[in-house]
């Protein structure tokens, strides 16, 4: 196992080094969890818990979204060379399909009817994966805290919840795993190619951050009948979950959790930042009553 807990003091490993990449494939490979969504033994629910479970309204979007990102990242792991890291992106790969195929498992059982999204076909492996990449930070960071409010608040039977924890862990892996990468990746291109390498991400985690300022800006105002099953549903979805909860008190819960769960990870992998610091700058600028 390559595990190191994060409170451990440890070296700091150059990024894009040998050892680097060798510890960024390893640690996802050796922290792999096996489950099969088709063998899931779902809980009984009460018809209250059922109503309120089918009245989500995300959930033909978390689906798609999945759909996308398995795809995505699966075809992404044609851009490495290097065999163990390509196999890390495999299973990647493999998990986020896992995902989806875990809530077309739950739907059916509790016959909450979606369609299947068309399979999508990436067009740019490297943009393609980058996009879905810096998307999954931010709403993996959000889902963290909705995960916790959905426990704290019993809005869930904790039998449902509990079979959901492994899930919620592999989006933790998996945004380490790709701001590590992201960092690698950078260092393998010629000199000359960075900036324009930068400038791209830079690109694209301002079209994530625009996207998700104009949901957070529409929290809490009147919303259409199909508000939350859209895009950044991540960010909107406590509403659904019908918890008295303020932005600033979900912001707590998010930056919590999240430092719990990538606790658990080798110390010398970079930690997600981005995601994390702009949620830290909101908590102390917005009121706690907000």
């Amino acid at each position: 196992m390559s595990v190191v807990p994060a409170n451990i003091e440890t070296e700091s490993l150059a990024v894009g080094s040998v050892e680097h990449r060798g510890l960024l494939g390893q640690f996802f490979l050796d922290t792999y969890v096996e489950y099969d969504p088709e063998q899931m033994q779902w809980p009984a629910l009460a018809e209250e818990e059922l109503a309120r479970l089918r009245s989500l309204p995300f959930w033909q979007e978390a689906v798609s979204t999945e759909n996308v990102t398995s795809n995505t990242v699966a075809a992404a792991a044609a851009l490495e060379s290097d065999p163990l890291v390509r196999k890390a992106i495999e299973l990647q790969g493999f998990e986020e399909m896992r995902h989806a195929r875990l809530l077309v498992a739950l739907t059916s059982h509790y016959q909450i009817p979606i369609e299947s999204p068309p399979r999508f076909t990436p067009r740019s492996l490297e943009s393609d994966f980058l996009f879905a990449g810096f998307g999954e930070c931010f709403d993996s960071f959000f889902a963290f805290g909705l995960f916790a409010l959905a426990r704290q608040s019993g809005y869930f039977p904790p039998a449902l919840v509990k079979l959901f924890e492994p899930v919620m862990q592999e989006e933790a892996r998996h945004i380490l795993f790709f701001v590590n990468w992201v960092k690698y990746r950078r260092t393998q291109l010629a000199w000359w190619r960075r900036p324009a390498f930068r400038l791209r991400c830079a690109w694209i985690i301002l079209k994530q951050v625009a996207s998700r300022v104009k949901t957070a800006r529409s929290m809490g105002k009147p919303q259409p009948d199909d508000a939350g099953s859209g895009e950044n549903f991540t960010l909107t979805a406590h509403q659904d979950l019908g918890a008295e909860v303020t932005l600033h008190r979900l912001l707590d819960l998010c930056l919590t959790e999240n430092e719990r769960r990538m606790a658990e990870y080798d110390a010398r992998l970079k930690r997600p930042r981005l995601v994390p610091g702009i949620a830290r700058v909101l908590f102390r600028l917005i009121p706690a009553s907000v």
